[in-house]
């Protein structure tokens, strides 16, 4: 006896099968990162063009209502990935991240120090930066001889202290350009530092007796202040363009990309005072790029056939971002509304931590050092990740309770 498909389900069906093979491409691909999710955009924008149509019509235009509506997050997402990798080479051309070996103890403390430092720094720069100097550093002080155990620790402290900033994170800031006040993830930190506490001791005890610290401290170093300044001054644009388009008319950034423009144009005016390097432009573009891919497919999806949100689903999630990118499933949640965001934040953020590939942070980190492209060594020794994100969400929710918000 047959079974019988209706036809919008089985269009819904289609449409998750093409999103869920474009991420699939993008975990294997992973020199061919781009490529993989432009096709899968490509795949998905003409399946509704000559199927069902979009949500805001049929047809082009269908397709270009739809771009119309999504463009202003979009535009901001990529000034905002772009200004974040210029700002990240200001910050280590500050020479900040030089002097970090410097704070480090000379025993298994040093190493958890190190991810305190880690977890600081993403709170007000790009996690996927703070977990390259960590990795840097970590390579440093312990001669090269660094545990993929610890190597997790590193992307998990990256994430964890992006999950509670709107400037930490890409799936933060996403959230912030989609109209979630900055305070209505602050809480994520409540699981975050739990997490990272969990995580963050069992790894520095098994590094250091895997190779002891030995730290160096810099000789001769000299903070650059002008680069630290710019720092600052592009941060304070970011922050100064969200509140005052809020006292004055919050409609505007729906309307214009004005987070994103404050960010370039600081980047701009600050040039005489500190050159930034142009040469990362193109790289970061291409970044930024398939990330603007991935979420424009995400935004595709027909939502309504997802699990209700809430804290079983935000859970859950963390598990899925282990796998899947977790740009598009950022996305996804804020298409569908009424989470907790900083539940959210936490989970896409730090449950990303759990498998390298689960976030830009750890492919970043194993690009720099290749024994972290190990799935079985990343969880073996990596176990604490795992603990640490499961016990700091249900610490989290005993606290704080689910408070979902609506934003649309």
């Amino acid at each position: 006896m047959g079974v019988n498909v209706a036809p919008q389900n089985l269009s819904v069906l289609i449409d998750f099968l093409l999103f869920a093979a474009t991420l699939a491409g993008v975990a294997v691909f992973h020199r061919h990162t781009l490529a993989a999710a432009l096709l899968g955009l490509g795949a998905i924008t003409l399946k509704k063009l000559l199927g069902d149509g979009f949500a805001e019509g049929a047809g082009l235009a269908g397709l270009f209502a739809h771009f119309g509506h999504e463009w202003v997050l979009l535009a901001n997402l990529f000034l905002l990935l772009v200004g974040f990798a210029v700002l990240a080479r200001h910050f280590e051309a500050s020479r900040v991240p030089d002097w970090m070996p410097a704070a480090l103890p000379d025993n298994w403390t040093g190493g958890f120090v190190l991810l305190c430092l880690v977890f600081v720094v993403s709170s007000f720069l790009d996690n996927i930066a703070a977990a390259l100097i960590g990795a840097t550093v970590a390579r440093e002080v312990f001669k090269g001889r660094v545990r993929v155990g610890y190597l997790a620790a590193i992307v998990a402290a990256a994430n964890a202290g992006g999950a509670g900033s709107v400037i930490g994170d890409t799936t933060t800031t996403m959230l912030w350009i989609a109209g979630v006040s900055p305070l209505s993830v602050l809480h994520a930190y409540v699981a975050a530092v739990c997490a990272l506490v969990i995580s963050g001791i069992p790894a520095s005890l098994a590094q250091q007796k895997y190779a002891p610290i030995v730290k160096d401290p810099p000789s001769g170093l000299r903070i650059s202040f002008r680069h630290l300044g710019v720092v600052i001054v592009v941060l304070a644009a970011a922050i100064a363009a969200n509140v005052g388009a809020h006292l004055l008319d919050a409609r505007m950034l729906d309307e214009v990309p004005l987070i994103g423009l404050a960010v370039a144009a600081a980047i701009v005016v600050t040039t005489p005072v500190a050159r930034p390097d142009w040469s990362i432009l193109p790289g970061a573009a291409r970044g930024a790029l398939f990330l603007i891919a991935l979420v424009s497919a995400a935004s595709m999806m027909p939502v309504k056939s997802l699990p209700l949100p809430g804290w079983e689903t935000a859970f859950g999630l963390g598990f899925v971002s282990a796998v899947f990118d977790n740009i598009p499933l950022t996305a996804l949640a804020i298409k569908q509304d009424n989470y907790d965001w900083g539940f959210l934040a936490y989970a896409v953020g730090f449950g990303g931590s759990m498998i390298w590939f689960g976030s830009s942070a750890g492919v970043a980190v194993a690009g720099l050092m290749g024994e972290a492209r190990s799935v079985v060594r990343w969880l073996t020794e990596g176990w604490p990740v795992v603990v640490g994100y499961v016990v700091g969400f249900f610490i989290m929710l005993a606290l704080l309770g689910w408070n979902p918000e609506i934003l649309s």
